[in-house]
């Protein structure tokens, strides 16, 4: 039996973007899920050219997966030493703790270097090296293919964390366990609602929401309760309140297309706003009952998600 194959050619990023700033970053703001799958985790890309001091960061948004501010420093060239003191005055700049370094070709220096970041910071910390290519098969509309060169060891921090951490060791171990296999159910059975990959030892996992500046949230909250839940902060309180008022506004068919009790929480303390629904009685040391719990976040979530759709976004 004979296999047709296709040929693979490279593009010249520059073919296809003429101009970093103007043509690339664009684009890239555009579309973060190619970026967002890359990496493993849900983000939110939300300004091009943020001003750092005197200077213009290329990108800059919320790492979902981590709970951080997120950047993004492009080249449409090979490293060099100037953008990597960028990067890390942009980060110091922005108090990020994901920090995405973007370029077609990565020296071995400026490898180990974000090796070596990665290595000697904080768990919560993430230094990422991106090549970009651009191919084409047999003569086909251009794709851009974003090749993750340097990555945080997480394990490895984690673990370092959770020695440090003494006695929460084992709790923490326990929710990264649960997390863990509830992300697995959700790449089985709904692998549109996440790209992340890493289940971490807090007691909250956020996703993305269709909606910008939303999180959803699932946690084990104070008095042994499950929460689920739509977190509004896009960093504007009055704009967290528009967004609340909207879905009150609206509530009666928000809960019929839910379909179980919600609890409406405006968080008189806190810039943000929630819509949440509660399970109680439910402990992470109960590890028989993993299994149930899965069921009730993703039973819950796919209740929010159409309540969401049905009442549709604040204009």
């Amino acid at each position: 039996m004979t296999i047709e194959l296709g040929k693979l050619e490279r593009v010249d990023p520059r073919l296809v973007w003429q101009h970093e700033a103007h043509d690339f970053t664009p684009w890239l703001l555009e579309n973060a899920d190619g970026l967002s799958e890359a990496l493993g985790i849900d983000l939110e890309l939300e300004a091009a050219e943020h001003a750092v001091g005197g200077y213009s960061l290329d990108l800059i948004g919320r790492d979902i997966t981590n709970d951080a501010v997120l950047i993004v420093e492009n080249q449409l060239e090979t490293t060099d030493h100037s953008h990597l003191g960028q990067v890390l005055t942009y980060a110091a700049g922005t108090t990020a703790s994901t920090i995405v370094w973007l370029a077609t070709a990565f020296r071995e220096e400026h490898r180990q270097a974000l090796d070596w970041l990665n290595e000697n910071t904080g768990e919560d910390v993430h230094f990422f090296g991106i090549e970009l290519q651009i191919v084409k098969i047999d003569g086909s509309v251009p794709a851009p293919l974003l090749n993750v060169v340097v990555q945080p060891n997480d394990w490895q921090k984690q673990v370092r964390a959770a020695t440090q951490a003494g006695a929460i060791a084992g709790k923490r171990a326990l929710y990264v366990e649960f997390w863990g296999q509830l992300l697995e159910r959700v790449r089985a059975d709904h692998p549109d609602w996440t790209r992340s990959r890493r289940a971490g030892p807090e007691n909250w996992i956020e996703m993305k929401s269709p909606l910008r500046g939303c999180l959803i949230s699932s946690s084990f909250a104070q008095n042994d309760r499950l929460r689920h839940e739509l977190y509004i902060d896009t960093g504007d309180a009055e704009r967290n309140d528009e967004i609340f008022g909207h879905f009150q506004e609206h509530q009666e068919e928000f809960k019929a297309a839910y379909g179980k009790a919600l609890s409406w929480e405006d968080l008189p303390n806190r810039r943000a706003c929630r819509i949440a629904a509660y399970k109680d009685a439910c402990s992470i040391a109960d590890e028989t009952r993993y299994g149930e719990f899965i069921d009730w976040f993703l039973d819950a979530r796919a209740r929010l998600r159409r309540a969401l759709a049905t009442v549709g976004p604040l204009d």
